[in-house]
């Protein structure tokens, strides 16, 4: 059993340092919100597994066998008629890069309550959502419920990811999957400024931490970005601030790194706090390289925490 598991959908990536352009060298690899959330912690020493579906073919080979080679339980990963969602992505321009993602319909959208395992959920420590997963299709959305439901029913910690995406879904929609899962969250981690400011109207870190508080959230993790985090709980509330010792290159899969290193600190009985830390360095490890393949190993990021600052605010 895995002592933190993620439901989600990957997708195959093919990636550019340079444009995307017709005569593009492009690599494949693979990405997504909630994988790359297990793919960190599992460098950290964590024991991961993953709930998704992938397509019965060499693709959907290709992934099964690269998350085993990851470390990462694959045991209730289903394979499937259909095709896997991917993705072309480039690093130019710097610290910026593009994407190109299609996803409608791919098979990971047909996952369902009936792919749940009750004792899977139950034998971990923490269970990771996201609105992304919410938002690939209805018969997820139901199962992201369900799980979070048996998660908290059985006392493990639940960590949801708001990782809103506009083109999946209207404000409103992500909104209300937001609060009805709200009840049972005990870690959320928005990207700020702009997840917040749409989905709950609140523009200042404060006023975004208490919110979420209020609202029964034990803790409230804030990403932002070149800024670093913001963390807060009912007794304290800290802002750490960001480091990229290997300049910028690739920002994307930052914010899911970022809560790898807070969930593997979590399981592992750290506290927020210490685990905002260890998030802020290993995303700031990260965007010195492309894709979720520039996560930094254990090492790394020990030798970088002594430069990560937190102070009380």
């Amino acid at each position: 059993m895995a002592d933190i598991v993620s439901i989600g959908e990957c997708f195959v990536e093919f990636f550019s340092y340079d444009r995307l352009h017709a005569d593009a060298n492009l690599h494949m690899t693979y990405s997504g919100d909630t994988y790359n959330v297990l793919s960190m912690a599992t460098r950290l020493g964590s024991s991961c597994g993953y709930v998704s579906k992938v397509s019965d073919d060499p693709l959907g080979d290709y992934l099964l066998q690269s998350w085993s080679n990851d470390g990462i339980d694959t045991t209730h990963v289903t394979q499937t008629r259909g095709f896997n969602a991917f993705e072309f992505s480039s690093s130019q321009p710097p610290g910026e890069g593009t994407k190109v993602l299609y996803r409608k319909g791919a098979v990971a959208s047909s996952m369902s309550i009936e792919d749940l395992e009750r004792d899977y959920i139950t034998a971990a420590k923490v269970l990771h959502v996201s609105g992304i997963t919410q938002g690939i299709s209805d018969s997820c959305r139901e199962l992201v419920m369900e799980a979070v439901k048996i998660a908290h029913d059985s006392g493990v910690t639940i960590s949801y990811d708001t990782n809103l995406r506009l083109n999946m879904w209207p404000v409103e929609e992500a909104r209300c999957a937001m609060y009805e899962v709200l009840p049972y969250i005990d870690i959320i981690t928005p990207s700020f400024p702009h997840e917040p400011r749409a989905l709950i109207g609140r523009d200042t870190e404060r006023e975004v931490i208490d919110h979420f508080l209020d609202q029964g959230v034990n803790t409230v993790a804030l990403k932002c970005g070149d800024e670093g985090a913001w963390v807060g709980t009912r007794d304290r509330m800290a802002q750490v601030a960001a480091v990229a010792p290997d300049g910028i290159l690739h920002t994307s899969g930052a914010g899911d790194t970022f809560v790898g290193g807070l969930l593997h600190c979590i399981s592992e009985g750290m506290d927020p706090f210490e685990g905002t830390k260890w998030g802020v360095a290993c995303a700031g490890l990260k965007v010195g390289g492309p894709s979720i393949e520039a996560q930094p190993r254990r090492a790394d990021v020990e030798k970088l925490l002594p430069l990560v600052q937190l102070q009380e605010v």
